[in-house]
């Protein structure tokens, strides 16, 4: 399995330990999507080409109103989400310091 890595310090630009919104594009075959489950130094895989993406936008999580804010009764797919696959449950569930 290959993977997209941003360059510069760290594999992502948000370097911090809360969940953020992310802007991912894949670099095989250009597909974009959005997330408001993205992480440091995480990834999520394409569900076209199966390949791991790191996100080249990070942003803090806004308050409802705008694109950037987590949809919590929408479906999160774990088995695309780096971080979920390291804890072993779902990233939501990461309590916020």
């Amino acid at each position: 399995m290959s993977e997209a890595t941003p360059k510069g310090k760290g594999l992502t630009p948000y370097q911090g330990n809360r969940r953020c919104f992310g802007e991912y594009r894949c670099p095989k075959c250009n597909r974009k999507w959005m997330s408001g489950n993205s992480w440091a130094n995480m990834g999520q895989e394409c569900t076209n080409c199966r390949i791991n993406v790191y996100p080249h936008e990070q942003r803090p999580l806004n308050k409802p109103g705008g694109l950037d804010v987590s949809d919590e009764n929408k479906e999160h797919p774990r088995h695309l989400c780096e971080k979920c696959k390291k804890l072993g449950y779902n990233c939501r569930d990461v309590r916020r310091w």
